[in-house]
């Protein structure tokens, strides 16, 4: 891979990893403490949603998301041709 194509390839990849980790950080620490009184009026599974989020629901997002980076690096590894098959 030329220089060029490295650096493009590097800087996608750090633009899915910095969006990824917003969403993991809004998840986790926006929904389970900044805004947890406004989301609390909100009922999952019998407790309250801010306390959800802060217990579990960002563990899932955080899962989900490492599932999310698989399947984008893997578009983006076949995109610049270093995939693996």
């Amino acid at each position: 891979m030329e220089k060029e194509q490295r650096k493009r390839y590097w800087k996608k990849n750090v633009s899915y990893l910095t969006i990824l980790l917003i969403v993991w950080f809004l998840a986790s620490y926006g929904l389970g403490i900044l805004f947890a009184e406004p989301v609390n009026t909100i009922k999952f599974g019998g407790a309250k949603l801010g306390f959800w989020f802060a217990q579990q629901g960002s563990i899932y997002v955080f899962v989900v998301l490492i599932f999310v980076y698989v399947i984008l690096m893997n578009r983006l590894d076949r995109e610049f041709e270093v995939d693996e098959v």
